[in-house]
């Protein structure tokens, strides 16, 4: 699972073998949420209010850098960071 970002503490991770829709994993201390990219939502799991609050405004400015991160891993290749 490659951290691609790290935001306010949190490390933004990409699974491989994923499935649709296009998301990312926020993952701080036990707290796991996974988060769709566009439109930057939490789709299952939690995070602290204020982490999840960070990270929701860091992947609204970097939606295409994790869509091509997104692309990247689903093409069985390591994304770069963001």
């Amino acid at each position: 699972m490659p951290t691609v970002a790290i935001v306010d503490g949190v490390k933004i991770q990409f699974y491989p073998d994923e499935h649709p829709p296009p998301h990312f994993h926020a993952v701080h201390a036990e707290f796991v949420a996974q988060i769709r990219i566009d439109p930057p939502v939490v789709l299952r799991g939690s995070l602290p209010q204020n982490k999840l609050k960070a990270v929701l405004a860091w992947a609204s400015g970097n939606r295409d850098g994790l869509m091509r991160a997104w692309t990247t891993i689903e093409s069985g290749r390591k994304p770069e960071k963001l």
